[in-house]
């Protein structure tokens, strides 16, 4: 997206000297500085974390009742049902509990509710189906902790429930079962409310096994694709679990895994917790979204290659299918929109959208035109819709203002779920429309740069390749987003049919490829020769065998100068590589003087109106630090009161060595160092 305001520090990033000598690259260094880690020791915790990371799963509410419930059953070698959820999580959770239950001898199989059909969490039908299936226990997954009918129905039918679950418990009652285990329950003992589903799944089979690692290493690769497809937090505990899955996954012996890789055609890359969010985890879903959540959880349970490679084929093609139905989904609310372009919370209904990709539609829409969307599939007389909120927008607030023209709604303040009948769809949006005048949003996110690059250097390949160790990224460990200010856009390329773009940067004397996905040549708002600032990160990229530092753009905008000659005119500090490229030649300062001869000796005015006069087209920059050094020397006046610049020439005796100013000094040996250092 283009973000209308970047945050951005001041000053190149501080570097601790203990992380250095300690073997962190001085780019490392600074990113965990920003993270709060200064120390070695907490540098190595942070970085390579081992099982003292674990906690106690005995410190979740009734675990002891749950895991003491599970090892009954084991005893009895009752039929188990394990219940979850539609989505990565609930998904991957069903599976880990249903494998380690049959390891233990049970009969057992998972619940996966259809979401079109059944909707989310327990229902009176399932629990029928269940007790027919001659289940003594259900063991809920990523979900139940509001059910508290559900749990009521199955114990009136002679079954027992075990509920485990991450989500909020809301302000009822819990549900009477055997026992609810969620870090979210009041009064909670547990240091770590982020887990995941699959997460407290995982610490209820740490208590019944008695030995958390044994359970992870079996297990892994499905809690770490739960954990990262669920945005949780990737800090103490979920980190090294991620971790751990992802060195699973490098190797998988899962044979859906490894399946579901090749087939996507990650096998062949580095694993990460993107392979996770970006490759795997819309696979899994896409088979939730469309009601075919039969092929990801067989794929995860199957030990037949045969079967794993059929499973990974039929989720490929039902994401294909996902992202085509998205696409025609997005192309119909483009054209409602040009026919009435929004401006405000964007309303769209239609008939035949499918209900399972309207969500994913709505953050797109949200995201291109930053506003709240909401896509309502229409049915006879009812619709159901699902919203997306953008910025800081209270979705939920919202919904909840606008409640009398709503069959039912749920969900929080960034995305939500509705039911309306079709008569009440023009209310419905009108409603929203006032109440998005009368509680507007705040003002738009800002693009936070969490470092600014003020010294090439940072980005070797050796520093760049260090940031590996800061995997995995996600929820708390966010992929750091690094800048470089003033640089010149040397050349733009349209690549992948012209939707995304290969560019070329330079600064200070060295060049860097770039690559910006999703953004088309004429949405860039910049063209090749204009200064830019860049917000990106870095990577290692590999071609033909050869190794390259790359930057993966977040955004780029016109370069803002402004703040730059304020700070030369006020006589402040000039990073090295910040004046690199403004570091006036002979040259420059003859036609600076020419120009003020022209002018009469003198000039004055808005310094934005004084930059827009420079003579030949000289940096703004580079004209202000010319008149910065002439100064100095005593050959002009030039003070900035007010916003206003007056300049005047001076008559001196002698002449002036403009050469050896300190400051052009400095700037000349940095740009002469570097380039004999590379």
């Amino acid at each position: 997206m283009n973000y209308v305001r970047w945050d951005i520090p001041d000053k190149g990033p501080l570097i601790p000297a203990a992380l250095v000598e300690a073997g962190c690259t001085p780019l490392l260094a600074a990113l965990l500085a920003l993270r709060g880690i200064g120390s070695p020791e907490d540098a190595r915790r942070f970085l390579s974390g081992g099982a003292e990371e674990l906690c106690d799963p005995m410190l979740l509410p009734d675990m002891g009742r749950a895991a003491g419930r599970l090892r009954l059953a084991v005893e009895r070698r009752e039929k188990v049902v394990v219940f979850g959820d539609y989505d990565v999580d609930g998904i991957t959770s069903a599976c880990m509990v249903t494998l380690y239950l049959r390891s233990r001898g049970l009969d057992c199989e998972p619940y996966i509710p259809d979401r079109l059909e059944e909707g989310y969490g327990l229902n009176m039908a399932a629990i029928d189906a269940i007790k027919a299936r001659g289940a003594a226990l259900i063991v809920t997954v990523d979900c139940g902790i509001t059910a508290r009918e559900e749990a009521e129905h199955a114990a009136a039918l002679g079954i027992d429930m075990v509920i485990t679950d991450h989500h909020e418990c809301g302000s009822g009652a819990l549900p009477r079962a055997v026992a609810v285990v969620d870090p979210k329950r009041p009064g909670s003992l547990y240091p770590n409310p982020g887990l995941a589903g699959v997460g407290v799944a995982f610490k209820l089979l740490s208590a019944v096994e008695g030995d958390a690692e044994s359970v992870l290493s079996r297990y892994a690769d499905l809690i770490a694709a739960g954990t990262v497809a669920d945005v949780m937090p990737l800090t103490g505990e979920n980190r090294y679990i991620v971790r751990r899955g992802l060195e699973m996954l490098e190797n998988p012996g899962r044979p859906g895994m490894r399946a579901l890789l090749s087939e996507s055609g990650a096998a062949s890359r580095r694993i990460s917790a993107a392979t996770i969010g970006f490759t795997l985890a819309p696979r899994l879903n896409a088979a939730g979204r469309l009601g075919c959540t039969e092929a990801a959880v067989k794929l995860l349970l199957t030990a037949d290659e045969r079967d794993a490679e059929l499973c990974a084929a039929e989720l490929c093609r039902l994401n294909r299918e996902r992202q085509e139905l998205e696409q025609d989904i997005w192309e119909q609310a483009h054209e409602m929109l040009r026919r009435s372009p929004p401006q405000g919370p964007i309303v769209l209904a239609s008939e035949g959208w499918h209900q399972g990709v309207i969500g994913i539609a709505a953050s797109k829409l949200a995201e291109e035109f930053s506003l709240p969307a909401v896509m309502i599939c229409l049915n006879g007389d009812n619709g159901k819709g699902s919203c997306r909120s953008f910025g800081d927008f209270n979705l939920f607030d919202a919904l909840s203002a606008c409640s009398q023209y709503l069959e039912g709604f749920g969900g929080h303040a960034l995305a939500a779920g509705l039911s309306i009948r079709r008569d009440q769809v023009d209310a419905f949006r009108s409603a929203l429309a006032e109440y998005y005048r009368r509680m507007p949003p705040p003002e738009p996110a800002a693009l936070e740069c969490e470092l600014r690059i003020d010294d090439p250097a940072l980005l070797d390949m050796e520093c760049v390749a260090s940031l590996e160790k800061l995997e995995p990224y996600g929820a708390g460990n966010a992929r750091p987003t690094l800048c470089i200010t003033d640089a010149l856009l040397e050349r733009v390329t349209p690549i992948g049919g012209g939707r995304h773009l290969r560019l070329r940067l330079a600064k200070g004397g060295v060049s860097f490829d770039a690559v910006m996905f999703s953004r088309r040549e004429e949405e860039l708002g910049a063209r090749a020769g204009d200064r830019v600032d860049a917000a990106f990160f870095p990577q290692i990229n590999e071609y033909h065998g050869v190794k390259s530092v790359q930057l993966l753009m977040t955004d780029l905008r016109q370069s803002d100068t402004m703040p730059l000659c304020r700070e030369i005119l006020s006589g402040g500090e000039i990073e090295p590589w910040e004046g690199s490229d403004i570091c006036p030649q002979r040259a420059d300062f003859v036609q600076v003087w020419r120009w003020l001869e022209r002018r009469g000796g003198s000039a004055g005015g808005e310094l934005e109106d004084i930059v827009r006069w420079r003579p030949g087209g000289i940096h703004p920059a580079k004209l202000l630090l010319c008149l910065r050094v002439m100064r100095d020397e005593g050959l002009v006046s030039a003070a900035l009161e007010d916003g206003v610049l007056r300049i005047r020439a001076l008559h001196r005796e002698g002449k002036a060595d403009l050469d050896s100013h300190p400051l052009v000094m400095k700037l000349r040996d940095f740009r002469r160092r570097f380039a004999e250092g590379r």
